[in-house]
C-alpha cells in the first residue's frame, strides 16, 4: 500500500494558510491535515491571488506625474518625435486624435467669427498650448486670450489669460468630458465650451470648482452660444453644426 503523505495547514507567512477560523482556511482547524497534493494546489492559488494583489498595489505606487518641465525636455532630446501629437494633461502624455473635415471646418468657422468679432478685445489662438500648472498643458482647439503686448511670445498663457476655452469633440468626447473638463475647472478656467458633433450641441460649462463645473448648459439648433464676458459675440449653433 503506498504511503499517503499529508501537510498541516499553519500560518507560513505572505503565501500560507493565515492560522485557525479565517477565510483562507475557510474556517478550519489550525492544525487540520490534508493530502500533500491538495495542499500545494491550495498554496499555488493562495500564493497566484496574493502575487496579483500584490502587483496591482505596485502599479498604483509607481505611476509616475510628468512635469512640463520633464515634458519639454523629453521633446529636446528627442524622446517625444518632433512631429508627435501629443499633450500633456495632469502629468500624463496624452496622443491627440486626428482631425476630420467636420472637426477642421467648425474649427474654421469659430476661428473666422471670433477674429472678426474681436475688436481688439481678445486674442484667438488655435490648437496652441495652455499652462495650466506645473503638470498640465493641453492644446484646446481654440481659446480667446486676453490682449498681451507681446502676443505670448515670451510665454504660454496661463489660466487668468483665458476668457474661454473651446474643445471641438467627436472621438474625443468621453475624454473631454472626463478627463479635460476636470482638468480646466480645477485649474479656474472661468468658461469652457464643448462643441458637441456627435449630438450637433454646444456645451457650456461655467462656475470652474474642484471637480469640474458647477454650470452646465446644452444648447442645440435655434439657440445662440455667447462668451460670459462678451455676450454680443453670439455663435448661431444650428449654422455652426450644419453640415
Amino acid at each position: 500500500m503506498r504511503p499517503v503523505f499529508t501537510a498541516t495547514l499553519k500560518s507560513s507567512g505572505v503565501c500560507g494558510a493565515r492560522g485557525s477560523g479565517n477565510r483562507q482556511t475557510g474556517g478550519l482547524p489550525h492544525d487540520f491535515r490534508v493530502p500533500l497534493p491538495v495542499f500545494r494546489l491550495w498554496h499555488f492559488q493562495i500564493c497566484k491571488r496574493q502575487a496579483v494583489d500584490y502587483a496591482r498595489i505596485m502599479l498604483v505606487q509607481t505611476k509616475h506625474r510628468f512635469s512640463v518641465k520633464q515634458y519639454y525636455r523629453m521633446a529636446e532630446t528627442g524622446v517625444l518625435p518632433a512631429n508627435a501629437r501629443v499633450e500633456l494633461l495632469d502629468g500624463q502624455i496624452v496622443d491627440m486624435s486626428p482631425i476630420g473635415p467636420f472637426h477642421g471646418g467648425v474649427t474654421n468657422a469659430l476661428l473666422q467669427f471670433f477674429v472678426i468679432a474681436a475688436k481688439n478685445r481678445w486674442l484667438v489662438a488655435v490648437q496652441n498650448p495652455v499652462r495650466l500648472d506645473d503638470f498640465s498643458e493641453p492644446q484646446p482647439d481654440l481659446a480667446l486670450l486676453k490682449p498681451t503686448p507681446d502676443s505670448y511670445r515670451s510665454r504660454h498663457p496661463g489660466p487668468d489669460d483665458v476668457i474661454l476655452l473651446i474643445e471641438i469633440s467627436d472621438s474625443t468626447l468621453q475624454s473631454d468630458r472626463e478627463e479635460k473638463l476636470p482638468t480646466y475647472g480645477r485649474a479656474g478656467i472661468a468658461e469652457v465650451w464643448i462643441v458637441n458633433l456627435v449630438d450637433k450641441t454646444i456645451e457650456i460649462h461655467r462656475e470652474p470648482n474642484f471637480a469640474g463645473y458647477a454650470s452646465r448648459v446644452v444648447l442645440s439648433a435655434g439657440d445662440m452660444a455667447t462668451p460670459l464676458a462678451f455676450p454680443d459675440a453670439a455663435v448661431d449653433v444650428a449654422f455652426l453644426l450644419h453640415r
